[in-house]
């Protein structure tokens, strides 16, 4: 097997822009569309909307590596280094939710910083914070056999990849900063978002120059590319995105590594940013129809209501699953069967939840007609 990093023409990567031209297009013009919607929401719903994207971000990035982070330290950490709570006790917050939300904090707060070894160090401190299984923290690799991604049964293992020997990291990462750098939009060699985007994550995956820790250095590197070419941090549910379909991630990222011409990875790549682009898109428009909500029924619900209302905002977008029927009222809110009939009722009557079904299949929602597409 001859891997691309081995073949001449690394890492001088080809590929059809005409198939990126129309998704360059649509990701500039659901930009403007996000920035347009995220204008309408106050101050303190900002700052709630950046915690609640980056910190899923977090908690999705480690999943897709196996890791299950907490989400309320996630997002008290994150809070601190945003400058949006007081440091209470630092020492309450794990070492890897603390160190993977400095590094989501420093990309969203520096991303037009250029790209170099030691910025990556530090990325990787962070990302490996509070680990004790590996040697080489806040530096390459230096082990001498090969770095091979590997699955199947121990006696009889399938290698996925094999990338560069440790002794070529130093200069491979060289190249790669050099090129990040030169392809940024003052750069020498500017390149578009999503085409940029793509390349760097998948040529730093093909280096794959730590020990551990690579997946998520490696999207990172692509939220630092995406804010480049907007001027402006990314909120875009990258990691949410993939997660929720990481086996043909994988298998997108393992095809890619057979040679340089790389326009499948790079269609498959930019139509994720845009599926993350509209979902966060629909994250915001979710939480400004809350808004809209909760000051068209101020004052209007008793205790139960408020409870029921509350943890049905807490499910988002998608809503709860298969909708909120008097059961789940029921157990949210300790009311009686009959109390439960009177309230989801009155919701109804109100115009704060639609209904649909009958008797046993009769299920609600929350009515968010004037806030949401």
């Amino acid at each position: 097997m001859t891997w691309n990093w081995e073949q001449p023409d690394w890492p001088h990567f080809t590929y059809d822009n005409g198939k990126m031209e129309p998704l360059e297009k649509e990701f500039l013009f659901r930009s403007g569309e996000f920035l347009g919607v995220f204008r309408h929401v106050n101050a303190d719903e900002q700052n709630r909307i950046r915690i609640d994207l980056i910190s899923e971000e977090a908690l999705k990035t480690s999943a897709i590596e196996g890791e299950y982070l907490n989400r309320e330290s996630i997002q008290s950490s994150l809070r601190q280094q945003l400058g949006l709570e007081l440091v209470k006790d630092a020492r309450r917050i794990p070492p890897a939710e603390r160190g993977l939300t400095e590094m989501m904090a420093e990309i969203y707060l520096n991303f037009a910083r250029p790209l170099n070894h030691h910025m990556l160090f530090a990325w990787h401190r962070m990302v490996m914070s509070g680990e004790r299984r590996i040697e080489a923290i806040g530096k390459y690799r230096e082990h001498a056999e090969p770095m091979r991604i590997v699955s199947s049964r121990l006696d009889n293992p399938k290698v996925h990849f094999e990338a560069p020997p440790s002794d070529h990291i130093t200069g491979e990462m060289d190249v790669f900063n050099g090129w990040f750098n030169d392809t940024a939009p003052e750069g020498r060699s500017p390149l578009p978002a999503l085409t940029r985007a793509a390349m760097a994550h998948l040529h730093f995956e093909n280096i794959h120059p730590f020990e551990d820790g690579n997946g998520r250095i490696g999207r990172a590197l692509s939220e630092k590319a995406l804010a480049q070419s907007l001027g402006e941090p990314s909120l875009i549910a990258l990691a949410h995105t993939i997660e929720h379909h990481h086996k043909r991630y994988y298998e997108m990222l393992e095809a890619a590594t057979r040679g340089n011409e790389i326009t499948q990875w790079l269609v498959y790549f930019a139509k994720t940013i845009l599926a993350a682009q509209r979902f966060t898109l629909e994250r915001v428009e979710f939480s400004v129809a809350r808004g809209k909500f909760h000051q068209q029924f101020q004052g209007q619900f008793n205790q139960r209501q408020e409870k029921a209302i509350a943890r049905l905002f807490r499910e988002g977008v998608a809503g709860f699953t298969g909708g909120l029927s008097a059961e789940n009222y029921i157990a949210i809110t300790g009311a009686s069967r009959a109390t439960a009939t009177r309230d989801l009722q009155d919701l109804v009557a109100k115009g704060a939840l639609n209904r649909t079904g009958e008797r046993r299949h009769t299920r609600y929602s929350i009515s968010l007609a004037n806030g949401i597409r």
